[in-house]
Formats: C-alpha cells, structure tokens, sequence
C-alpha cells in the first residue's frame, strides 16, 4: 500500500495522507494512557505510582542510577533530528518564510503531545501489567497487548492502525527523499543526463519500487530488533549530515570540500563505532552513543577542510 500511494502521488500523496495518519497517531496516544489509568480497579496515578514503587522502588526516579554518559547519550539523540532527509523535506516544502512559524508551532505542539502520550503509555502499561499479572515478554509490544485487553476490537483495529499509521508515514517519507536522490541527485547529475520532467518521474517511480523491494528483502528477518536499527539509523543520518546542514544555515565559509569531508567523517564514524561496539561498551566503562563522536568529529572535518580550501566560484555563487 505505501509502495502504491508514494509511486501514485509522489509528496502530495504523502503529504496527505503523513497528516491524515498523525493524527490518528495523536489520538491513540492520548486515548491509551488515560484508559489504562483507570482500568479495572482503578486508581489513577496515586496506585499506579504504588504498584511500580513495590516492583521497582527507583522505576520512577529521573536520576537513579543515571550516569553523565548515560545522560548525555540520552539527550544526544536530538541531535539526529538535523540529519535526517525525511523530516527536514518537510521544512524544505514551506511555501513562503512566513509558514515556518507557524509549522514549527504546529510540529512542536505535535510532538510533545505524543511524546508525552508515548511515555505514559509506557509507564502505566507496565504498572497495569504488574497489577493483573499480565505477561508481557517484550516491552516493545506493551501497546498491542494493551490494545488487545482493554478495547473493543473496533477501537483496537483503530488503535493498530495507529501502529501502522507510525510505520507508513516514515516509510513514504524514506522511499520518496531515496527515489529523489536517485533520480535528481544521480540520473540527472551523476550521469550528465537532461532528461524531461516526465522522465525524471518514471525514473522517480522505479526507484520508490527498487529501494521498496531491497527493504522488504533487508526485513525478513522477524527477530530483528527494531528499536537497536533504529537507532544506528538514526544516529548514521544525523552525524553525517546534521553538521553539514547546521552549517550550511549558519556559517558562509563552509566549502563543498568541507561539506564532503563532514559528510564521509560522520558516517564513517558511526559505522567504526558500532563495529568496534564502543555503543555498548567504551574503555571498560558504559557504551557511548554513536552519534556523539559521530557529530563531534563531522563538524570538526567540516571547519578544518573548509578553512584550508577555497569555495569555488560556482558554490559561492550558489550559496550567495
């Protein structure tokens, strides 16, 4: 389905339907929370607080337990945000200046909702779990098995489907920035074509399909986890190009050179990193999140490259 409507309608189909289903996201965020809350016995906050105080008296502590690198690779992760293709072509699609402030409003307020949705339904599922001697064995899956418990089946049908909601809207963003880059950034450039706008589509379109059918054939593995791929992922995108994009916004004497050399450092880094498993454990003490060393020593190649090369005219002209 998400093959079909990224091929069909390109960014406006999933434009459309990206709101369409982040809504629906909202709303099973806020829903199961405030159900769990006060499922079967009831109690609210103050029980829910007691049951997992009895399981785990430092569950509910911030600070527990917490180390400076614990802390900072927790708080680094919004630093992938910069570098991540499909959620910055949104803010690249802002018709006029004047829209941004009003769409960072309006994706903030998105975000901190479901944020919060997301942590409450972490926290109260796993007291409501502990409370009715519900099995859950993995933590990953405490939505559905709420889902599954506590709802009608139609409001559990809505409810998956805000799962699937969640999948699909990143996915059409993924396949349609790779089937861009592939067609704009390689067929036309890299290839030295001048191919027509309706080539460029078709070409657009086949790329979707290709980049669809390696995904699918990446995925087939059922025990693969999902939360670990994410976050190599993420922090791969964001040290390569989240760098390069602050930058680029911010400092006129980065160069091409430079952009290429923070790009390639970034992700290299990332990649030695993990390999290396230094994510899950560095010099004998607690792992480091790869993207720490990942953004640090992009942004460092950046600045040295560019200060020690001269912008051709071409890109000087470009960025003036």
């Amino acid at each position: 389905m998400v093959l079909a409507y990224t091929v069909v309608g390109g960014f406006l189909a999933v434009s459309l339907t990206d709101f369409c289903q982040g809504v629906i996201m909202m709303l099973a965020l806020v829903i199961m929370p405030i159900i769990v809350l006060y499922a079967g016995d009831g109690g609210g906050f103050d029980q829910a607080a007691g049951t997992l105080r009895e399981v785990d008296s430092s569950y509910l502590s911030l600070t527990e337990g917490l180390t400076a690198i614990g802390w900072l690779s927790a708080v680094t992760w919004g630093l992938g945000y910069f570098g991540q293709p499909h959620i910055i072509v949104r803010f690249m699609a802002v018709r006029s200046v004047k829209e941004v402030a009003a769409a960072r409003n309006i994706g903030m307020t998105w975000m901190a909702i479901s944020l919060v949705g997301a942590i409450g339904v972490g926290i109260l599922g796993r007291a409501y779990a502990e409370r009715n001697g519900v099995n859950v064995e993995d933590s990953e899956t405490i939505f559905i098995v709420l889902a599954d418990l506590l709802f009608h089946p139609l409001v559990t049908g809505f409810l998956y489907a805000a799962l699937l909601a969640a999948i699909m809207s990143t996915v059409s963003s993924q396949l349609l920035v790779s089937s861009s880059s592939l067609s704009e950034d390689f067929y036309r450039l890299v290839l030295s074509r001048k191919p027509s706008e309706t080539e460029i589509v078709n070409i657009g379109r086949l790329a979707v399909v290709a980049v669809g059918v390696v995904a699918a054939f990446i995925a087939r593995n059922p025990d693969s986890n999902v939360l670990s791929l994410v976050s190599n992922a993420w922090a791969g995108f964001g040290a390569a190009f989240g760098p390069l994009i602050i930058l680029a916004l911010t400092w006129s004497r980065m160069t091409g050179a430079g952009a290429i050399a923070g790009l390639v450092t970034g992700a290299v880094t990332v990649i030695v990193w993990i390999t290396l498993g230094w994510n899950g454990s560095f010099l004998g003490g607690p792992g480091i999140y790869e993207i720490i060393p990942g953004f640090i020593l992009a942004f460092a190649a950046i600045v040295a490259v560019s200060l020690a090369t001269e912008a051709s005219g071409e890109f000087r002209a470009a960025k003036t």
